[in-house]
């Protein structure tokens, strides 16, 4: 990481070996980093120029304690910080099993070897079910880069065959106007506009191939359906709880308190209790009626739809259908 031999560099070696081997509950005296200096970039020093560049690293704000040998209390990410980063890498399917294993060593070459013990059991999971598009992570850049310069993008838009693999599915690119990148259920997606339409459109990004920013400016998002006052994230994620696109409805269903914590899981606290009944409440959410759909079925036990009509009655046919294919 760093010339070795260079005695300009010792500052800078001193503070790598205690981002590595101390922390607010351990450690090293000096003779400690003095083997470590030696063993790891051959680098002579003494106890005086240790104490010295402590000292000068102390005056530049690291913030290192000298009390009973020396250690780094703080650095840029504490360990539960870090816990959550490792986390979300492991549970996005939006990166290849290499991509995510790269990234996690990243994020522990942050930590010092105490907390790379604790989080050692990481490298041996099992594979997830993680998108095999080695693009994907090139893909965020280039719509990251899109959405800052306001320019469209174009990609190939894939969905996955019967031999695992992408396929596309027009034979000619996608122009999207990107107005958001989000996170929904382990997965990136694209909130923007079908150029050649005027709604609100989602797009799975790990889907996405040979994206490449355009010169043309993006369409206004005033010009967009849904979007004439801007995007409200929050409201937004919780009427598309599965991320289809189309419009939202007022959607009234009937279930019990017992679910309240699912529907807060799914649709945060933007629902309305309207009516008790006992333990039954019946609730008013804006939602997209595709998604409600499939969060109906899914719940389907606990919970009855009221109003729209033409919902409850495709969830009546959704059931009819699925008793005929049960019904032997």
């Amino acid at each position: 990481m760093y010339a070795t031999g260079n005695k300009k560099m010792l500052n800078m070696l001193i503070l790598e070996i205690l981002r590595t081997y101390s922390d607010e509950n351990h450690a090293l005296t000096q003779q400690d980093i003095i083997k470590l200096l030696d063993k790891n970039y051959g680098m002579d020093c003494d106890r005086r120029s240790v104490k010295s560049n402590v000292l000068s690293l102390k005056e530049m704000g690291y913030d290192i304690s000298m009390e009973r040998g020396y250690r780094l209390l703080s650095r840029e990410f504490d360990d539960a910080e870090l816990r959550i980063l490792i986390d979300s890498v492991l549970f996005s399917k939006s990166i290849s099993t290499k991509q995510a294993r790269g990234l996690i060593e990243k994020i522990r070459g942050l930590a010092s070897v105490f907390f790379n013990a604790k989080v050692s059991h990481v490298r041996n999971l099992p594979e997830l079910q993680r998108t095999n598009n080695k693009q994907a992570l090139y893909a965020l850049d280039t719509i990251n880069d899109a959405i800052a310069e306001k320019k469209k993008i174009r990609f190939i838009y894939n969905d996955i065959g019967t031999d695992f693999k992408l396929h596309p599915k027009k034979d000619k690119p996608y122009i999207v106007n990107p107005y958001q990148i989000v996170a929904n259920n382990g997965r990136f997606y694209l909130i923007g506009n079908y150029d050649t339409y005027d709604d609100i459109a989602h797009f799975r990004i790990d889907k996405m191939t040979e994206v490449g920013m355009l010169d043309e400016r993006v369409k206004p998002m005033n010009q967009v359906e849904g979007l004439e006052n801007g995007l409200n994230l929050p409201k937004h994620m919780a009427e598309h709880i599965y991320m289809f696109s189309g419009k939202s409805e007022v959607i009234k269903l009937e279930t019990t308190e017992d679910m309240m914590s699912e529907l807060v899981d799914w649709f945060g606290r933007d629902f309305k209790i309207i009516r008790r009944n006992g333990e039954r409440i019946t609730i008013r959410v804006v939602c997209n009626t595709s998604a409600m759909r499939y969060w109906a079925l899914q719940y389907g036990p606990y919970v009855e739809i009221l109003e729209p009509k033409h919902l409850r009655k495709q969830l009546r046919d959704d059931i009819e259908n699925m008793h005929e294919k049960y019904s032997d």
